[in-house]
């Protein structure tokens, strides 16, 4: 999960979720913003980081290759998409 942005006051909205095709694992994520900032991909959720807490999880040899591609919490498509909700919101970066 990508931190809270502190610096900022939270938004007027407690959550907001968009589809983005993530070119690092060739397929369609959901990545999340909560209303402190906080930021988070559904696929990193769901997979890498079920890996990285359980190193005898099972996925199949698909979704394992992806895994490997995947950047995880500090994805910088869910940096830009919350950056870019940010601008939206208040008229900074």
């Amino acid at each position: 999960m990508i931190q809270a942005r502190t610096d900022i006051k939270p938004a007027n909205w407690q959550i907001t979720a968009t589809t983005i095709k993530c070119d690092e694992i060739d397929e369609a994520v959901t990545v999340m913003v909560n209303r402190d900032w906080t930021t988070h991909c559904t696929w990193y959720s769901k997979y890498k980081q079920k890996v990285i807490e359980n190193k005898k999880q099972k996925f199949e040899k698909q979704i394992k290759q992806k895994i490997a591609e995947c950047v995880g919490p500090d994805c910088p498509l869910a940096v830009k998409y919350r950056d870019k909700l940010i601008q939206e919101e208040f008229g900074i970066k």
